[in-house]
C-alpha cells in the first residue's frame, strides 16, 4: 500500500499540476535539482559540479552488457570535455545532424530522433536551452528539458562523460570539440536509470520525448494509398520522421544489405522532392543514417548515373546541403526497401488533410494494479472489466470525412510509464493495447463484467505489442464510447498515460464510482432485545465482568469460524480483533459489552451471507475481483484508487481474501464512513477535524 507520505506527495503534485506545473514554461525540476541554484553554488565555491543523483561510475553505465564485469566497460574513464580537447564547445555553428554519431550503445533510435530535431531550431532549443557554454560562467553543469509521460521535466547533468582510450564511448559529434549531443544523451540516460537502459527502442519514443507530440507508425508493406502525400505534408509541418528495415532473426540485427542499408537500424527522413528525370516526374526521398556513414549505393545514391539526367541547377540544389551519412533514393525504392515509418506530429496535426488543423487533446493518468485494476485483455472476461475505463463523447462529425460516411476522427495513444528503468531488475515493456466500446446513454460509472460479455468492441488497437506506446486513428459515428486500456495478460502492474486527440471538440472523462456507502441506521438494541440463549453464551465467554476483551473475542470468533468447513481461513488475528474492539467500542473501555457484541455478531452473520454469495467458485476464499462486487453488495461503492488500497491491505499474495480479512475490511469501511458523516452532518462532502480528533481516528483504526 502507498505509504501516507507518498500519498500526500502525490496529492500535492496533483494540485501543482492543476496550476500549470509540468508545462514546458514551468517544467518540473527532476529529482528536485534546480539548475540555476546548483550552478550558482558551484560558481561561488569555485568548484565544478558533480551530480550526486547520477554519479559518474559503473552504475550509470549499466547492469548487464555494460555492467561492472563486462569487457565493454573495462578501461572506461569519466572525463570532462576540457580533459579531452583544448577548447571544448557546447554547439559549433548551430546544431546539425552531423553532431550525432553513434558510439558503443544500441540507441540509434534515440539518435535518429535527435537528428530530426536539429532540422527545427525552435524545437531543438525547447530541449537544449540557450545560454549554455564551456566558457561563460562554466561550472561543469548543464541542463535539458525532456517530455516524460504528459509533463516536461528539467534534467541537470554534470559534464563527466564516459571515455575509452581518450575518446567518447557513446554518442559524439563529427566535430570533436562539440559536446551538446553527448550531454543530451547523458540527461536521457539519467532519466531512464543508466546508459544501458537506452539500448533498443523505437524512434517514436525519442520523437515524443523531445516534442510532447504524438507518434504514429506505418507498415510500409501495407501502406495507405497516399503514403507519399502523408510524408510530404508531415515534413512541410516540421513533423519528425524515422524509418527502419525489419529483421527476421537476431542474425539480421544491423546486417548490411547488398545496397548498403542496415537492417534493424533507425534512420531519419529529412526531405521529399519531385525532380524532372528523363521527361517524367520522379519522387525522391532523403534519408540519414545516424552512424554518419554506410550509405545507400542504389539509384540516386552519391555519384550514381541518375544525377546526370536532371537539370544541373536542380542537382546542385539537392546535393548542396548533403551531410555525411545522408543520401537520396527514389520513393519507389524506399517503399520497397524499408519496412516501417514513424511520424511524430508536433501539434499534432491530421496527417491526411491538406490544411493544418489542431487536435483537441485530453490526457489521463492511470494505473494497472494486480488484484484491483490489472484485468488483462478481452481474452480474460472474468477480469477485463476491472481495467480503468474512459468515456469519450463525440459531438460533431468531421468537416471533411473524405467519403459519404458521417464519422468523427480521433486518435488514441496509450503509453506505459517508466518501463526502461525496470530493466535493471529484470523488467521490460509490457504488451499493451486498448479496446473501444459503444456506450450510448450509459451512466458515468465503472462498467461491470456483464456489459463486456454482451457487447462487442467497435474499434481497438491494431495489435497488442510490447512497445512503450500504441496509437491508432479511429473513425466512428457521433456518439458515446468507452476506451478500455489494458495489458495483454492480467496481473501486470504499470502506470500509464492515455492521450485522446479528437478532431472536433469532445467530452472525455474517466469512468469511476462515486464514493458512497448505503448504511443502515445503527441498530438501536437494548439488553432486553437480546435472546436469552445469546446472553447465556455471552456470559459463559465473558465471565463475571460481562465484557469481552480482545483475547476473548479472538477465541470466540475462531471457535465459531472453525465450524464452517466451507471457509478457508487462518483465523482472526489478534490485530484484527483489536481493530474490531476499537471500532465497535462505544464507551472507550477497550472491551465489548453484551449489546456491542450483539451488534458485531449481527454484522458478521450478514457479511458471511455476502461472502458465500460472491465466493463464486466456492473455494472458501474470495478473489480480489469477487471482493469488489461483494463490497458493492454490502453497500460500499469505492473508486479505483480505494480498491487498490483495499487489495493491498486485505488480499494475500495470491490475490485471495479470506473471511476474517473480509470482515475487517467491511468493519473498517463502515466505521470510517460513519465517523466522516458525524464530522459532516450537513452532507457537504468535506469534514473538518482538529489534530486530536485526527489522531484518535487514525490511531484507533
Amino acid at each position: 500500500m502507498m505509504p501516507f507520505g507518498g500519498m500526500a506527495a502525490r496529492l500535492q503534485r496533483d494540485r501543482l499540476r492543476a496550476e500549470g506545473l509540468g508545462q514546458h514554461s514551468n517544467a518540473i525540476k527532476y529529482l528536485n535539482q534546480d539548475y540555476e541554484a546548483l550552478k550558482q553554488q558551484c560558481i561561488e565555491s569555485g568548484t565544478l559540479f558533480r551530480d550526486p543523483q547520477f554519479p559518474a561510475g559503473p552504475s550509470a553505465l549499466g547492469f548487464k552488457e555494460l555492467g561492472p564485469h563486462s569487457s565493454k566497460t573495462r578501461g572506461v574513464e569519466w572525463k570532462r570535455p576540457s580533459e579531452l580537447v583544448d577548447d571544448p564547445q557546447f554547439i559549433v555553428g548551430g546544431a546539425t545532424r552531423t553532431d550525432i554519431c553513434q558510439g558503443a550503445l544500441g540507441d540509434c533510435w534515440l539518435l535518429a530522433a535527435i537528428g530530426s530535431l536539429t532540422l527545427n531550431e525552435e524545437l531543438l532549443h525547447r530541449v537544449v536551452p540557450h545560454g549554455q557554454s564551456f566558457q561563460e560562467d562554466y561550472a561543469g553543469i548543464f541542463h535539458f528539458q525532456i517530455w516524460q509521460f504528459g509533463e516536461w521535466v528539467d534534467v541537470v547533468v554534470d559534464d563527466q562523460l564516459p571515455t575509452k582510450d581518450g575518446e567518447l564511448l557513446f554518442v559524439h559529434s563529427a566535430e570533436c570539440t562539440e559536446f551538446w549531443s553527448a550531454l543530451l544523451e547523458k540527461a536521457y540516460a539519467k532519466l531512464n536509470g543508466c546508459y544501458e537502459s537506452l539500448s533498443g527502442g523505437s524512434t517514436t519514443e525519442g520523437f515524443e520525448d523531445f516534442t510532447g507530440g504524438v507518434a504514429e507508425m506505418y507498415d510500409l508493406k501495407r501502406p495507405p494509398r497516399n503514403m507519399g502525400h502523408i510524408i510530404r505534408k508531415a515534413l512541410e509541418r516540421g513533423s519528425l520522421l524515422g524509418c527502419s528495415i525489419d529483421i527476421t532473426s537476431a542474425f539480421d540485427m544491423e546486417a548490411v544489405t547488398f545496397k548498403k542499408l542496415v537492417k534493424g537500424h533507425a534512420y531519419s527522413v529529412t526531405a521529399f522532392r519531385d525532380v524532372n528525370y528523363r521527361g517524367q516526374q520522379e519522387q525522391l526521398i532523403r534519408i540519414r543514417n545516424p552512424w554518419g556513414q554506410v550509405e545507400w549505393t542504389g539509384a540516386w545514391s552519391d555519384g550514381s548515373s541518375e544525377w546526370n539526367n536532371i537539370d544541373p541547377d536542380e542537382r546542385e540544389e539537392l546535393q548542396l546541403k548533403m551531410e555525411d551519412g545522408e543520401f537520396w533514393m527514389s520513393f519507389r525504392d524506399f517503399m520497397r526497401e524499408f519496412s516501417r515509418l514513424e511520424i511524430c506530429n508536433l501539434t499534432p496535426d491530421a496527417l491526411t488533410k491538406d490544411e493544418l488543423s489542431r487536435w483537441h487533446t485530453q490526457v489521463f493518468e492511470g494505473t494497472w494494479r494486480r488484484g484491483s485494476t490489472a484485468g488483462g485483455c478481452r481474452n480474460h472476461p472474468a477480469t477485463f472489466w476491472i481495467n480503468p475505463q474512459f468515456k469519450i463523447k463525440l459531438l460533431e462529425e468531421d468537416d471533411d470525412p473524405g467519403d459519404d460516411e458521417v464519422a468523427c476522427s480521433f486518435l488514441v495513444a496509450l503509453m506505459q510509464k517508466h518501463r526502461r528503468r525496470e530493466r535493471r531488475v529484470g523488467g521490460d515493456m509490457h504488451t499493451i493495447g486498448f479496446a473501444v466500446y459503444e456506450a450510448q446513454g450509459m451512466q458515468n460509472v465503472h462498467l461491470k463484467k456483464d456489459f463486456f460479455l454482451r457487447n462487442q468492441s467497435r474499434a481497438r488497437s491494431e495489435t497488442f505489442i510490447n512497445l512503450r506506446e500504441v496509437s491508432n486513428q479511429i473513425r466512428l459515428p457521433p456518439g458515446e464510447y468507452i476506451i478500455v486500456p489494458s495489458t495483454f495478460e492480467p496481473h501486470k502492474e504499470a502506470d500509464f498515460v492515455l492521450r485522446v486527440f479528437t478532431e472536433k471538440q469532445s467530452d472525455t472523462a474517466e469512468l469511476d464510482e462515486e464514493i458512497s456507502a448505503d448504511l443502515a441506521d445503527e441498530e438501536e438494541i437494548t439488553e432486553d432485545d437480546i435472546e436469552d440463549s445469546f446472553k447465556n453464551m455471552f456470559q459463559q465467554l465473558a465471565g463475571e465482568d460481562m465484557e469481552i476483551s480482545v483475547f476473548e473475542l479472538r477465541t470466540i470468533l475462531n471457535r465459531v469460524i472453525s465450524r464452517h468447513k466451507d471457509l478457508k481461513t487462518d483465523g482472526f488475528s489478534l490485530d484484527s480483533c483489536r481493530n474490531m474492539v476499537n471500532l465497535m467500542d462505544k464507551d472507550g473501555s477497550a472491551r465489548l459489552g453484551l449489546v456491542e457484541f450483539q451488534i458485531l455478531w449481527n454484522k458478521i452473520r450478514s457479511w458471511l451471507t455476502i461472502f458465500r454469495q460472491y465466493d463464486l467458485d466456492k473455494s472458501g476464499t474470495m478473489s480480489s475481483y469477487e471482493m469488489r462486487m461483494a463490497l458493492e453488495s454490502a453497500g460500499f461503492k469505492l473508486n479505483n484508487k480505494l480498491h487498490q488500497v483495499v487489495v493491498a491491505r486485505y488480499a494475500d499474495n495470491d490475490m485471495g481474501v479470506d473471511f476474517d480479512n473480509f470482515v475487517c475490511c467491511l468493519l473498517k469501511l463502515e466505521t470510517m464512513f460513519r465517523f466522516f458523516r458525524s464530522m459532516d452532518p450537513e452532507g457537504t462532502g468535506t469534514a473538518v477535524m482538529n489534530l486530536s480528533e485526527w489522531l484518535l481516528l487514525t490511531m484507533c483504526g
